[in-house]
């Protein structure tokens, strides 16, 4: 099976990327903003557009990209906003837009969102609005989707490889072990709309 990974050298992505290359039949590209086997800025459709040319036809399609800026809501400005808009939201969508040109028949499309979406912290309010965001368009364009497409999201807590970084923002939150974090970008058999990986204690 041939994978498209985009973001597959960040924290989530690297995990991921190492599970698919286990098996000798899967080629895994890596896309990354400044790295890996294609270069791409999902904030920039044209970029998009180039990776997709440049790549062809694949069978599957992982996101474990996106930024949305963290900040109080009264230090968030209008353009903080769009920097997860034009990025974690519309940069996925816009995946899922031109890359459906370049899937298999029956292949699958997984976006990432997170749990902020259902249990927001503070200082996200840009960010659980664009995750919100991702939910909603994957519920909706899942049951347009042609050529037998799937489209999904996996949406988890705070991994544990993040847990130095962010752990003061999330009480209560179980840390979610990285193998139950690649385990929902498993291609799945249907059309999957949220896989949720994360529960308070």
């Amino acid at each position: 099976m041939d994978i498209l990974i985009i973001g597959g050298n960040g924290k989530i992505g690297k995990k991921v990327t190492a599970y698919f290359r286990e098996d000798a039949n899967n080629k895994v590209i890596v896309a990354g903003r400044n790295s890996g086997d294609v270069q791409v800025d999902i904030a920039d459709t044209a970029s998009i557009q180039a990776m997709f040319d440049k790549v062809g036809k694949v069978d599957a399609i992982i996101c474990a990209a996106g930024e949305a800026k963290w900040a109080s809501f009264n230090d968030l400005s209008e353009e903080d906003y769009y920097i997860g808009l034009k990025s974690k939201l519309m940069g996925q969508v816009n995946l899922v837009r031109i890359g459906q040109n370049y899937l298999s028949q029956g292949g699958s499309i997984t976006l990432t969102t997170g749990i902020l979406a259902d249990d927001p912290v503070v200082k996200t309010a840009s960010a659980a609005m664009v995750n919100g965001g991702i939910h909603s368009f994957v519920k909706a364009v899942a049951l347009e989707i042609e050529n037998g497409i799937r489209v999904n999201v996996v949406s988890s807590g705070l991994v544990e490889d993040a847990v130095y970084i962010y752990k003061d923002y999330f009480p209560g939150h179980n840390p979610i072990p990285m193998t139950t974090m690649v385990n929902g970008y498993v291609v799945p058999e249907r059309k999957e709309i949220i896989v949720c990986l994360s529960k308070h204690n």
